[in-house]
């Protein structure tokens, strides 16, 4: 931030300011399309380079797999091939549920009257929409729909927020 030497002292030195912003405001939009339009390029670019290459990739670790998973046909203790350029390595994994529709889940933990496994939280959203604050003993507190001082709660104190708006 520069040194606030200049004040403004009218509205016409305002208007002269805002003119000013304005002509920021463009030129860094300005600035920021160029480069937008050099990196959409250079990641155009890329992705096309990257993509032949994974291709190459995927095909080379396939030719892996393959010789890897014949070896361990023949030798169920070959889990790890190691070369001067690199390991191929195999894991075993058993059977396993995997989480794929939450809501079912839950609905099926609730059908079930499986309580411990349900996480409770406060809907804050909700709950402070019906909040209000309230002044006890000279100190103002945060009081629920029924009158009650709400434990766990303060008072953001009230505040002015500035901000500059440019027209283009």
């Amino acid at each position: 931030m520069q040194d606030n030497t200049f004040r403004i002292m009218s509205m016409s030195a305002l208007d002269e300011t805002m003119q000013r912003l304005q002509e920021l405001h463009r030129q860094d939009t300005e600035v920021k399309q160029r480069a937008d339009a050099q990196r959409d390029q250079i990641k155009r670019w890329e992705d096309k380079e990257r993509g032949k290459l994974k291709e190459e990739i995927e095909y080379q670790d396939s030719l892996v797999q393959d010789f890897h998973s014949r070896l361990l046909l023949e030798d169920p203790k070959k889990k790890t091939l190691s070369t001067p350029f690199g390991k191929s390595k195999s894991r075993y994994s058993k059977a396993a549920p995997e989480q794929v529709d939450k809501d079912a889940i839950l609905a099926h933990i609730q059908e079930n009257n499986m309580r411990d496994f349900i996480k409770e939280e406060a809907k804050w959203g909700d709950f402070k929409k019906t909040l209000t604050v309230a002044e006890l003993e000279g100190a103002p507190v945060v009081v629920d729909e029924n009158g009650q001082v709400v434990p766990g709660v303060v008072v953001k104190p009230e505040a002015i927020n500035y901000s500059v708006e440019i027209t283009d």
